[in-house]
């Protein structure tokens, strides 16, 4: 009986064996299958099966979780208004031409040139100050006649010379640098030009005829002051690419301004001009030379020579240093001396934005900081000759203060 048992579950084991080969040969079949990358041959996007919007209704019906929607060309079309306008599209008012203009004219640096003049004038004016002739003798028409010359060749200047910086290559990347009308995409480069050479002739007609009441001499004087706006920045090898911007910005806004001004009022004796020129040709030249220091890296790509390319950053800086105090120098020669008219000290209350530049340029070694400087030099600059008038005035009327009670009598 027993033998009979076990023959019947011969029958049984094996096929349990038989079962458990096959789930393992499953397991085994399943295994491969995962670990194998399935690819696809390429198919063209007209051969990919698309499916009937029916179908997908019948779907969104079957089940409501998924959302169908038709899309319908439509005849209006609503897109929203762009936070940023294109050049082309945007229009500027009359308003915003007028303050771009403004701003490419560079008013900051008109004091270079109307300050020297205010200095001849008050210088000539003081001078014929007496007793007899207590308000002295002022040409006031000729003093605006020159002053608008003087002020339509500067800006004449400004633009000729952003025109050539563009031609040159100068001050492409510099968001520091004034004017800036082309690199900026605002003007077009021909019209900044024409608009430059027309106030340049302007500004040289205006001051032809004013010049008629001071002589030769001033015809010469405006002669040079034209030419030295037109090639300071014009042509390949311009003044100011020739290590010669200092010196040409010496010459035209100290000597040449305020001796031209000093003898349109009807002076006779250019030399104390030349002498109270030079403060103001000082502080020029070293304005031109912090805007050199502070465009260095520019000017040496574009292959421009000045001396803050040629003398570096540390020596420029002692270049720098001479020149304003050169300018302090001169004033308190004038003034200290006995008989001197001491007034003209009263120059020295700028002092302070002197400490204040004197300190920054010899702080700074990065173009910001020279930025800041240029601005202090700028200001000192109106500062000191501002004041230096006022001393020049006061120097004359006060002897003449206990003479007013006897003006005031019949």
């Amino acid at each position: 009986m027993a033998k009979e048992k076990e023959k019947a579950k011969e029958p049984e084991v094996v096929e349990k064996a038989r079962q458990t080969e096959t789930h393992d040969t499953e397991r085994e079949e399943k295994q491969q299958a995962s670990t194998q990358v399935v690819t696809a041959e390429a198919v063209r996007a007209e051969e990919v099966p698309t499916i009937a919007m029916s179908s997908l209704q019948a779907i969104d019906t079957l089940k409501p979780e998924v959302i169908v929607h038709s899309v319908e060309p439509t005849n209006e079309v609503e897109a929203p208004v762009p936070l940023i306008a294109t050049t082309g599209e945007y229009k500027r008012s009359i308003g915003e031409w007028v303050r771009v203009w403004w701003d490419g004219l560079r008013p900051a640096y008109l004091s270079l040139a109307l300050l020297p003049l205010l200095v001849g004038s008050a210088l000539a004016w003081t001078q014929t100050i007496s007793k007899d002739a207590m308000f002295g003798h002022f040409r006031l028409l000729h003093f605006l006649g020159a002053l608008i010359g003087v002020l339509l060749l500067q800006l004449g200047a400004n633009l000729i010379n952003d025109y050539y910086d563009y031609v040159h290559g100068v001050d492409t990347s510099n968001t520091l640098g004034p004017g800036g009308l082309i690199q900026q995409g605002l003007i077009k480069p021909v019209r900044v030009l024409i608009v430059g050479l027309v106030l340049l002739g302007l500004g040289a007609v205006i001051g032809a005829v004013v010049a008629f009441a001071g002589g030769p001499l001033v015809y010469g004087l405006g002669l040079l002051g034209v030419l030295g706006a037109y090639f300071y920045s014009a042509t390949t090898k311009s003044l100011s690419a020739l290590f010669l911007g200092e010196l040409v910005a010496f010459l035209i806004y100290g000597p040449l301004i305020t001796l031209g001004a000093y003898l349109i009022q009807g002076g006779k004796a250019p030399l104390s001009a030349i002498i109270y020129s030079l403060p103001a040709g000082l502080l020029a030249a070293a304005i031109i030379l912090m805007n050199n220091m502070r465009d260095i890296e520019g000017d040496q790509q574009a292959r421009k020579y000045t001396v803050a390319t040629g003398l570096g950053i540390k020596l420029s800086r002692y270049v720098y240093l001479v020149l304003v105090l050169a300018a302090y120098t001169v004033v308190i020669v004038l003034g200290v001396p006995p008989r001197a008219p001491h007034w003209i000290l009263l120059a020295l209350w700028s002092l302070p934005s002197l400490f204040v530049a004197i300190s920054g340029v010899l702080r700074t070694d990065v173009t910001t900081g020279f930025q800041l400087v240029l601005r202090t030099t700028l200001k000192l600059e109106r500062q000191f000759l501002l004041l230096l008038v006022l001393g020049m005035v006061i120097a004359a009327l006060l002897p003449l203060v206990p003479n007013i009670p006897m003006l005031l009598l019949p």
